[in-house]
C-alpha cells in the first residue's frame, strides 16, 4: 500500500513526488512512457525562474533525479483505470493493479497536430504549440500561426510584438470569436491575416524553412518562407482513466478547485489535465506541490480519524 500514487512523470507529476516525499510519503508514480512530458520536446527553456536558459531534456533530467534521490518509486506501465474504494485507491495498468491512499492524476494534455509532413520532424526546430514558451527564440525573425479561437488570436498578437512578420492562417472563411483582441490583430502592420486556406506542408530539413498553404476549393498551392510555424488549435486531455469518476468538462478536462481536489475525496488533479485558462510550466510545477501538499493533509485526516 503506498501513500500517494501520481499518474504522469511529467513537471506537474514530478514535482508533486519531491513534495510528497519531503513530507515523508511513500510515494509511487506509473509512467507510460517516459518522464518529462511535453517539456522534452523543448529545444530551450528560458521562462522558468532560476534558469536562464535550459533545454528541455535538462530540466527534465534534474526533476526525475530529485524526485528519486527523495525516495519515489517509478513504474513505467500505462494506467487504464482508478477504482475509489472506502479505504483505499486501486489504479489498474495494463499488468498489475497498485494500492494508495491518495491518488494525484497529472496525465497532461496532448497538443492537437495538424497531422502534416515534417511536423513532428522538426518540433523544436521552428515547429511549435506554445507562443509564450518559444517566441522570443524567433525575436524579428518571419513566423506563422495558425488556428482560429482565442487562444491563437491571443497567441498571434503576442508574437507581432516579438517577429518582424507574422502570417496568421485559418482554415476558415471568417473568425467565430469577436474578441478586442482579434481588432487590435487586424490593425497590426507586421500581421497578415489569410482565411479559408490550410497549410498542408512545413518545410525543411534541419529547420522550419517555409510552409505550403492551398485555398479551400482551390488546387493551386503557395509557399511562404517563415522561420516558424506556431500550431494553436487546441489540446487533447489525457483523461480517459477517469471517465465516470471524476467530474470533467465536456472536452475531458478535470474539474477540481483551487487545492486540486476533484469531487472525489482523495483524488486530485495536477497540470496540463486540469480545467484552466493557462498552461505553463510553471503552473505544471505549482500545480504538483499544490496537489502533493493537500494530498498529505487529506491521508493525515484520514490517518487521525483511524
Amino acid at each position: 500500500m503506498y501513500d500517494i500514487i501520481i499518474i504522469g512523470a511529467g513537471p506537474a507529476g514530478l514535482t508533486s513526488a519531491i513534495y510528497a516525499c519531503q513530507a515523508r510519503k511513500k510515494v509511487l508514480i506509473l509512467e507510460k512512457a517516459s518522464y518529462g512530458g511535453q517539456i522534452l520536446k523543448a529545444d530551450k527553456v528560458k521562462n522558468y525562474p532560476g534558469f536562464e536558459e535550459i533545454s528541455g531534456y535538462d530540466f527534465a533530467d534534474k526533476l526525475y533525479d530529485q524526485a528519486k534521490s527523495l525516495g519515489t518509486s517509478i513504474i513505467f506501465e500505462e494506467v487504464v483505470k482508478i477504482e475509489n474504494n472506502d479505504e483505499f485507491k486501486e489504479v489498474f495498468t495494463n499488468d498489475n493493479s497498485y494500492k494508495a491512499k491518495a491518488v494525484i492524476i497529472a496525465t497532461g494534455a496532448q497538443n492537437r497536430k495538424l497531422g502534416i509532413n515534417n511536423e513532428d520532424e522538426l518540433i523544436g526546430k521552428g515547429v511549435s504549440y506554445c507562443a509564450t514558451c518559444d517566441g522570443m527564440f524567433f525575436k524579428d525573425k518571419v513566423v506563422a500561426i495558425t488556428g482560429g479561437g482565442n487562444q491563437a488570436i491571443d497567441d498571434a498578437l503576442y508574437l507581432s510584438n516579438i517577429a518582424k512578420k507574422v502570417y496568421m492562417v485559418y482554415r476558415r472563411k471568417e473568425f467565430r470569436i469577436d474578441s478586442i483582441n482579434l481588432d487590435k490583430l487586424k490593425k497590426k502592420e507586421n500581421v497578415t491575416i489569410i482565411l479559408n486556406t490550410n497549410i498542408i506542408d512545413i518545410i525543411g530539413k534541419e529547420k522550419v524553412t517555409g510552409i505550403t498553404l492551398k485555398e479551400n476549393d482551390c488546387d493551386e498551392t503557395e509557399s511562404l518562407n517563415v522561420d516558424a510555424i506556431f500550431i494553436a488549435i487546441g489540446h487533447i486531455p489525457v483523461s480517459s482513466i477517469c471517465e465516470n469518476l471524476v467530474d470533467t468538462t465536456d472536452d475531458g478536462y478535470i474539474i477540481s478547485d483551487e487545492d486540486c481536489k476533484t469531487n472525489i475525496d482523495g483524488i486530485f488533479a495536477a497540470g496540463d489535465i486540469r480545467k484552466k485558462d493557462i498552461r505553463q510550466l510553471t503552473t505544471a510545477c505549482s500545480d504538483g506541490t499544490v496537489s502533493a501538499l493537500n494530498a498529505c493533509k487529506y491521508i493525515n485526516s484520514i490517518t487521525k480519524d483511524h
